[in-house]
């Protein structure tokens, strides 16, 4: 980022990586933002269920990952806490979702 002053608190070598990784924090809060000013109900009925799921899932998933990067930033290893279960519970739940979006737009070809 141009302009900006380096701090000299951190190596200079991990500016540009943590510019990165402020601006990722800031694209992160506009998109909470944005989904937070919709209701879920309101967003749920333009939805049909299927992508219902996928917003339910996409949401678990996001929030579970924050929390596996905070328990890093707090020296917890992820990797032995609950939340890697979690996360692999949502994966597969995920696949499932993506399985059936696969045989959907395979039935709808079929047709064409």
């Amino acid at each position: 980022m141009a302009g900006e002053e380096i701090n000299e608190d951190y190596p200079v070598e991990i500016h540009e990586y943590l510019s990165a990784f402020e601006n990722s924090i800031g694209a992160v809060d506009e998109m909470l933002k944005t989904m937070m000013s919709v209701s879920r109900n309101e967003l749920l009925q333009k939805l049909d269920p299927l992508e219902q799921a996928k917003v339910d899932l996409v949401s678990a998933y996001t929030l579970n990952s924050m929390f596996w990067v905070y328990l890093a930033t707090q020296g917890v290893n992820p990797k032995e806490h609950p939340v890697k279960q979690e996360l692999e519970r949502i994966r597969v739940y995920m696949n499932r979702v993506k399985e059936i979006t696969d045989k959907k737009k395979a039935g709808k070809q079929d047709k064409v």
